[in-house]
């Protein structure tokens, strides 16, 4: 049986409203682990609160833990050694806390030259900067054996869109490095772009895939650019669409070594009325691993 998941959040109604989820649907629960930490200027990062109700949560439901980062900038050229250092400090605390089978990290940079930029920047599909994946993945090694990138959602590309599944396959070639394979980042970038899911999906070392994520989105305001074109947005807010199911089913048999099942909402995103619907996509990814997997 492939485990499913559920995304923790900083927030604390959406942990409330879907702990009957976490005690009742999943096998495992997936923590960012920027959202357990509070920068601070006289010693980096620290433990903020919300670790202590995540730890909580995972040891009233039996879920084990994984990670899935979105600040190690593991694309980053020239990455600052201090900030790395006490980065992965940080990580190897959460590891022993939360005793992770995995760890994995967004596609990009998201710190250039000592300044943090927040969400990650997309990288060129360069031999160089496949060597610096690498390296920040075995960085990663130390702490946490099982480590890996997800395919992004980006609004401007370093050469085409549909190319980053190949460069993929190159960049993922040592033992240990893996691939979490978000659909709903496959959907988006190719109603963005104008290209093929599925012909991206071909290209993808599915043979690295330990991790699936679902999820849903919206539709950026039109005033937002200047030509007024809509652009299918990342955001995690909604439902899982039909065309992302659709994925899933397609996708799921040829996924050998998939480990596990996520499903993602953001903070802020789950009023009550939407816990039986979060549910109840929950139960139908179990259903569809179930089959593709029997």
């Amino acid at each position: 049986m492939i485990p499913i998941g559920l995304t923790l959040q900083p927030d604390l109604e959406y942990l409330e409203l879907l702990e009957p989820a976490f005690r009742e649907d999943v096998e495992y629960l997936e923590v960012c682990p920027e959202t357990c930490w509070r920068p601070t200027l006289e010693r980096g990062l620290v433990e903020n609160d919300y670790r202590a109700r995540y730890l909580e949560i995972g040891s009233s439901t039996n879920a084990f833990f994984v990670a899935h980062g979105v600040g190690f900038s593991v694309g980053s050229a020239r990455p600052d050694a201090a900030r790395r250092a006490h980065w992965l400090d940080c990580m190897r605390r959460d590891a022993e806390q939360f005793r992770l089978r995995w760890y994995t990290d967004h596609l990009g940079v998201t710190e250039i030259a000592g300044q943090e930029v927040g969400l990650p920047l997309p990288l060129p599909r360069t031999e160089a900067a496949s060597q610096r994946v690498r390296a920040s993945l075995r960085a990663m090694q130390t702490v946490v054996g099982d480590v890996g990138v997800e395919n992004s959602v980006f609004y401007f590309h370093l050469g085409t869109p549909v190319g980053e599944a190949r460069w993929l396959r190159e960049t993922l070639s040592e033992p240990g490095m893996h691939l979490v394979l978000d659909l709903h980042n496959v959907y988006t970038t190719a109603l963005n772009a104008g290209f093929d899911p599925l012909a991206y999906v071909d290209d993808l070392p599915l043979e690295r895939v330990i991790e699936v994520h679902l999820s849903g989105g919206s539709e950026s305001e039109a005033g937002w650019l200047p030509s007024r074109r809509v652009l299918r947005l990342d955001s995690h807010d909604q439902a899982v669409p039909e065309a992302v199911w659709q994925l899933y089913e397609r996708v799921l048999p040829r996924l050998s070594n998939v480990r596990g099942i996520t499903l993602e909402r953001m903070e802020g995103t789950v009023a009550p009325a939407d816990v039986p619907h979060v549910r109840a996509e929950l139960a139908r990814a179990r259903r569809i691993a179930e089959l593709a997997h029997a």
